[in-house]
């Protein structure tokens, strides 16, 4: 964004590299069982494709929360809106973006989560950052569980 350019909504980007070919690190993420190992600590249900019935629920902030995926391109990319207070639009729903780009040979797969549509109001920039801080920790949680079998989560929120 150049200096000149409004700033209309907050948007975020965190990201990492994960041991494993991308195909490996999507399941991962859109399959509700695999997901509910390591970041959905209250569960997920439906598996991240269009029309499915998804919701997380998190030990953190008890409740289910629906999910609508946009978009869901095995295995690069998947795009979902769900409930965020203080958002830019008024829609009462953020957009998250899962984008995986394959690296060496898809020996291993850099994975990026952009969440946007915070207002830019004092709730905006508290949700946003709340949120930022979540996606690093599933972004953490899913390295740690796709290349080791590892749930980091259990037991940090309860």
């Amino acid at each position: 964004m150049n200096e000149k350019q409004a700033l209309s909504e907050l948007t975020f980007t965190v990201s990492g590299r994960v041991s494993r070919p991308s195909r490996d690190v999507y399941e991962a993420i859109a399959d509700p069982d695999q997901l509910s190992r390591y970041f959905t600590t209250g569960g997920a249900r439906g598996r991240l494709e269009p029309g499915a019935d998804v919701s997380w629920d998190f030990a953190d902030f008890p409740g289910r929360f629906p999910v609508t995926v946009v978009e869901a391109t095995p295995p690069r990319r998947i795009v979902v809106r769900w409930e965020g207070t203080d958002t830019a639009d008024g829609s009462a729903e953020t957009t998250t973006t899962f984008e995986l780009e394959p690296l060496d040979d898809d020996t291993r797969t850099l994975v990026t989560i952009t969440e946007s549509s915070w207002a830019l109001t004092p709730g905006g920039a508290k949700n946003a950052f709340g949120n930022c801080e979540g996606w690093t920790g599933m972004l953490t949680a899913l390295k740690a569980w796709v290349e080791h079998g590892i749930n980091l989560r259990e037991g940090f929120y309860r």
